[in-house]
């Protein structure tokens, strides 16, 4: 008789969720999940969310900076790193538009990153490449290998 691999089994399940997290009494971000499931018991805790999430960024007076959703994503607590994939988007306080279908949030350092395709749309243009590094706001960032056509301003000063 063949033996299966071991399956993990969630310490905790939840439907429905909304949690706050706060730094010295000010809300730093709101995220809400259809279902989380956590394996705390395991060597490598994990929390899962296999229906997606919806993430907002706050700033220090509590206005919405940045948005973040995705199809799924998984938590790892001991890296402080959360994998987002499928349809992950990502949109500033100026609307500018980041779609992608991993990206990965560096908790402790406030940094998003990702080596896939990355489609960003301003209120201006758009811009496509290949990887992507940004603060965790989107409001500085660098898309690794640029592709497509990027429109140059002219400086007035030049002839």
């Amino acid at each position: 008789m063949e033996q299966s691999a071991p399956v993990d089994i969630p310490d905790e399940l939840a439907y429905d969720i909304e949690i706050l997290y706060s730094d010295s009494g000010t809300i730093r971000l709101k995220l809400d999940a259809p279902e989380i499931a956590r394996y705390a018991s395991l060597e490598k805790p994990y929390t899962e969310y296999p229906k997606g999430l919806e993430v907002e960024f706050y700033n220090s007076l509590g206005e919405v900076t940045t948005q973040l959703s995705a199809e799924y994503a998984i938590q790892y607590q001991d890296r402080g790193i959360t994998d987002a994939q499928r349809n992950v988007i990502v949109v500033n306080e100026d609307g500018e538009k980041l779609q992608t279908e991993h990206l990965t949030w560096d908790e402790t350092n406030e940094k998003i990153y990702t080596d896939e395709f990355v489609r960003i749309t301003t209120a201006t243009e758009q811009l496509t490449g290949y990887g992507l590094e940004s603060n965790q706001t989107f409001t500085r960032y660098t898309i690794k290998k640029p592709a497509g056509v990027i429109a140059l301003e002219e400086d007035e000063g030049s002839n």
